[in-house]
């Protein structure tokens, strides 16, 4: 099987974001290539490239624009208010009286983001290189923001490696311990949804370690283990305490 730094590059398009983009090859084990030469036909399947201030991971359909960053904006729907309501799901089964949050499957943060926004204080847990460069990334705009820097908000913290052995090794019990790992799809999404997600699981795969995941997040909780899967899935601890149902997903909460 062919490794991820074998078919990916960090591209450049000018001198202005050369020596970050050296910088950032670096620290992958990628190599570095000119944005102007690059093609269709090029070996490599994934990309990083700096562009539109931000970090973006490009596939071949994407590499003369567009590309995916980590959007550190409140989603549809959501108010612009800081600390905004917790009253959604996802702050439902979180707990309004809980303080201190544990995201180990942060993905593409949006979930992370969306707590940070309700006032949690959240860490995250990211095991991926490429994923963690581009959440580092995405908070270091968060931490721009003029509605962050007027309240003199720290964006949260990032821990880079395996949550299994992470949560084991943490000095201090959070509140609640969040997972969202990756269960093999079963139905259609929509294109952003399916492109931002196909290339997820392409540099992930499934998570296959996710029973063990679960039982060290019980093992480190310090009130409440919450587990985001699609509505299909069987329960990842089997019966949980409380549950909260959303159109394609549910949150299941195991109270300790």
């Amino acid at each position: 099987m062919t490794s991820l730094s074998e078919q990916a590059a960090v591209v450049y398009a000018d001198d202005a974001v050369l020596a970050a983009s050296q910088a950032l090859a670096e620290r992958l084990g990628w190599p570095l290539l000119a944005f102007p030469g690059l093609s269709a036909e090029s070996p490599q399947a994934f990309f990083l490239c700096y562009r539109d201030a931000c970090l973006k991971l490009l596939d071949k359909q994407t590499l003369k624009k567009g590309g995916l960053a980590v959007d550190v904006d409140p989603r549809p729907g959501e108010q612009h208010s800081y600390p905004a309501p917790k009253k959604d799901l996802l702050a439902q089964a979180i707990g309004k009286k809980t303080k201190t949050v544990i995201d180990a499957t942060t993905g593409w943060a949006q979930d992370s983001l969306a707590l940070f926004r309700m006032g949690y204080d959240v860490q995250c847990i990211e095991r991926s290189p490429v994923m963690a460069e581009l959440i580092r990334d995405g908070f270091q705009r968060l931490a721009q923001k003029d509605w962050v820097l007027n309240r003199q908000l720290q964006p949260p913290e990032l821990m880079v490696g395996n949550a299994i052995e992470l949560l084991g090794g943490l000095s201090q019990a959070p509140d609640c311990i969040y997972l969202d790992p990756m269960f093999p799809p079963k139905r259609k999404q929509t294109a952003a949804t399916r492109k931002s997600m196909a290339i997820l699981r392409d540099i992930l795969g499934d998570d296959l370690d996710r029973a063990d995941l679960f039982a060290a997040a019980w093992q480190a909780a310090g009130k409440r283990v919450v587990v985001k899967s699609p509505d299909y899935a069987e329960p990842l601890g089997g019966k949980p305490s409380e549950s909260y149902q959303g159109k394609l997903l549910r949150y299941d909460v195991y109270l300790k």
